[in-house]
């Protein structure tokens, strides 16, 4: 029988955190949305309909025990919240940021189907976890035994770092190899502060680092150390580097200085809000402060740069994208802050190319100018269901750009030929192939995670990989174990 603080959907409304106002927020990176009171976030995890079949649980791809920890926030027992959070997700402090609610979770909530708006279930987990951590009930990664075995990471984001703790906690030792100088992939480099900071990632980084996991950070495999020396080294390996080559436009000019890759756009940013020195934001060429920027593209990534330019100084900035809103991949949620912020939408238009200015140059070369946007309408549906975009005949125009960002998606490296490793197996995508269930691939003791194996996807799905691929080694490492034993 349900608590009597669970049901509360229909005399309680939804209701989110309070958002700091779009012209207080876009002055700095902080986090946009304040902590919610603890009266608050019990009130709001009492609206769960606490259902017999909980869909926002079996569309997390954690398959986090939502209703469990919604119900125990509800009744104020944070502490035990926080366990069976913590139980199924490594990173739940993380999740509550970043992750698309609107399209996993929230967005298959029962009563959010049935009319009454969903639980915040994401603003809840941070909540929940900010408070653990507040509190000191995050306890130390400290095994009970420790293992003479050891475990290779390449890559140290969201895939290798889940990888990481549990083989960690199991005593296993692990070394973690990044080609960064700070551990934490896109979380630290490609996600701006104003959706997740910094502080967050490396709190989670020094709790590793504490618990015994080494690091060894500007390590480029394939340069500073091959794949083969890796693989001698430890009892198996996983690869976790994610994808990191951009999709490039064709067209005219697009080599013009100006238009840039977000990937390099994000990562100067995020670094000069570390104090680093950055030769490319220090003289402008990645630094949108008075410059009109166009963005392209409708992904997440697309939505972290229209939000940076505005907080770096844009004099305006739009977003061109060649569907329309509804058809749109990045979150619904960003897209609204985005507006909130002074961004411009243009749906339904491509590129076609780059107008440039040989005048209006630094160095060589011509300058961009302008963008020269192609008008789409929606045609028929392809494959995958959704309508085909077509050129509109006649209706281009030239959109006026000093800075280009390029946010049309990532693609793996060829990993073979970088680490001199041909018999990696990938697929026609270039991603590496790997067990969907263990994610080991055909090389004896290498299992692969995350976005190598996926394509571009989300933080959350890079955490399952993780820990899927730690629970396949430690079975197999038991397995050997016990055969040497037996022996």
């Amino acid at each position: 029988m349900a608590s009597n603080k669970m049901l509360r959907f229909v005399t309680v409304d939804r209701q989110t955190p309070e958002k700091r106002d779009a012209e207080v927020r876009t002055d700095d990176f902080g986090e946009i949305y304040r902590e919610f009171a603890a009266e608050r976030a019990a009130e709001q995890a009492g609206r769960c309909s606490q259902c017999g079949v909980p869909y926002c649980q079996s569309h997390c791809p954690l398959h986090n025990n939502i209703p469990d920890w919604l119900r125990l926030t509800a009744e104020g027992r944070l502490r035990e919240a926080y366990d069976i959070s913590q139980a199924t997700n490594t990173f739940p402090e993380i999740c509550g940021r970043i992750c698309p609610q609107d399209r996993l979770c929230e967005g298959n909530c029962v009563i959010e189907q049935s009319g009454h708006g969903t639980v915040t279930i994401g603003a809840v987990e941070k909540y929940v976890t900010d408070t653990a951590f507040d509190a000191g009930w995050v306890p130390a990664i400290a095994p009970h035994t420790e293992r003479a075995e050891s475990v290779g990471i390449i890559g140290a984001g969201p895939g290798g770092l889940a990888a990481a703790d549990m083989l960690r906690r199991a005593g296993v030792q692990v070394t973690v190899y990044d080609r960064y100088d700070r551990s934490g992939g896109l979380m630290m480099y490609g996600i701006p502060g104003f959706k997740l900071e910094k502080d967050i990632v490396e709190r989670r980084n020094q709790q590793l680092e504490e618990g015994g996991v080494t690091f060894r950070l500007n390590c480029e495999v394939g340069t500073d150390i091959t794949f083969d020396e890796i693989r001698d080294a430890h009892d198996a390996v996983i690869i976790a580097t994610g994808v990191y080559k951009s999709r490039e436009l064709d067209g005219d000019n697009a080599d013009a200085q100006g238009v840039v890759r977000a990937l390099d756009y994000l990562t100067a940013s995020n670094r000069k809000s570390f104090g680093d020195a950055v030769a490319d934001f220090d003289n402008g060429d990645l630094d949108a402060e008075g410059k009109r920027v166009v963005v392209i593209g409708g992904g997440d990534t697309a939505m972290d740069c229209v939000r940076t330019a505005i907080r770096q100084g844009a004099t305006s900035v739009k977003c061109l994208y060649r569907r329309d809103r509804a058809n749109m991949p990045g979150s619904q949620r960003e897209t609204q802050n985005a507006e909130e912020e002074g961004v411009e939408f243009i749906w339904l238009t491509a590129p076609a190319g780059f107008e440039a200015a040989l005048a209006e140059a630094k160095t060589g070369g011509a300058a961009v100018s302008g963008v020269k946007v192609q008008r789409m309408k929606l045609g028929e549906a392809d494959a995958t269901g959704r309508q085909t975009p077509e050129i509109i005949e006649g209706a281009d125009y030239v959109e006026d750009a000093d800075l280009v960002i390029k946010a049309l998606g990532f693609s793996p490296e060829d990993l073979p030929t970088l680490w001199s490793k041909p018999e990696l197996e990938v697929t026609r995508w270039g991603t590496v192939k790997a067990d969907f269930r263990t994610h080991e691939t055909p090389l004896d003791g290498v299992y692969a995670v995350g976005d190598i194996v996926r394509g571009a996807s989300l933080v959350v799905w890079a955490i399952r990989d993780g820990r899927e691929a730690a629970e396949a080694i430690l079975e197999k490492l038991d397995a050997k174990g016990a055969v040497i034993a037996a022996e």
